[in-house]
């Protein structure tokens, strides 16, 4: 009877450990294909006996230490400039008009060949905010470091066209695969008579976004 109690423990102590190197191996290979949460499923009853949060802690700049969802800055607006193999970043309105009438900005950070394609990355900073480099809204927006707050709005100008949004996770699929799937697009709609797109998604893409266009017409007439 020992000698089968000691088989057994021996039998879970290695199944236990092929647990362990298997879900290790799953881990790993969610977190590359960009996943946020694991579940490991039980073989009979199909049920999930373990989810695993693989969402990456976000740290502080300066303290290291790691932020919640709680104490991440908050940011309404991002404008951005994709023009000859850069992109143009600004969470101030007003720094971004005064980019589109100059072409240029004086408080800046840069990061080489940080885009989605190589491109260089250009934060515009306002004059209040050019010491804090990485600790600046677009800079933490873009890092993971800073959370939309309420009604997000956003513009992407390339190609002679502006792209307008509502929606954070729309901008981003324009700015990482240059085109919008869902769009409305209104030819010489914009206040200079450029083409404006207004993207959308699977979830409003049957509506007519009269209320984002309103909005883009409220902000650049400023």
């Amino acid at each position: 009877m020992s000698k089968f109690l000691f088989a057994s423990h021996h039998v879970q102590e290695v199944f236990m450990r092929f647990s362990k190197a298997v879900l290790g191996s799953a881990m790993a290979a969610a977190l590359l294909a960009g996943c946020q949460s694991l579940e490991v499923y039980d073989p009979d009853s199909k049920k999930a006996v373990v989810n695993v949060n693989l969402q990456p802690a976000v740290f502080d700049p300066d303290s290291k230490a790691p932020l919640t969802d709680a104490a991440k800055p908050k940011v309404a607006q991002l404008f951005e400039v994709h023009h000859d193999g850069r992109i143009y970043s600004f969470y101030d309105f007003a720094e971004y008009q005064s980019f589109l009438a100059v072409g240029e900005t004086p408080f800046q950070l840069t990061r080489i060949g940080a885009g989605p394609k190589g491109e260089t990355m250009v934060f515009g900073l306002t004059k209040d905010d050019k010491k804090k480099g990485e600790k600046t809204p677009a800079v933490m927006l873009m890092d993971g470091k800073a959370d939309v707050a309420g009604e997000f709005y956003g513009e992407i100008k390339r190609h002679g066209r502006i792209y307008v949004f509502d929606n954070k996770a729309d901008m981003d699929g324009v700015r990482q695969l240059g085109e919008a799937v869902f769009m409305y697009t209104e030819i010489g709609g914009g206040i200079n008579g450029e083409t404006v797109v207004y993207v959308l998604n699977k979830g409003n893409n049957k509506v007519k976004p009269v209320k984002l266009m309103e909005k883009y017409h409220a902000i650049n007439a400023k």
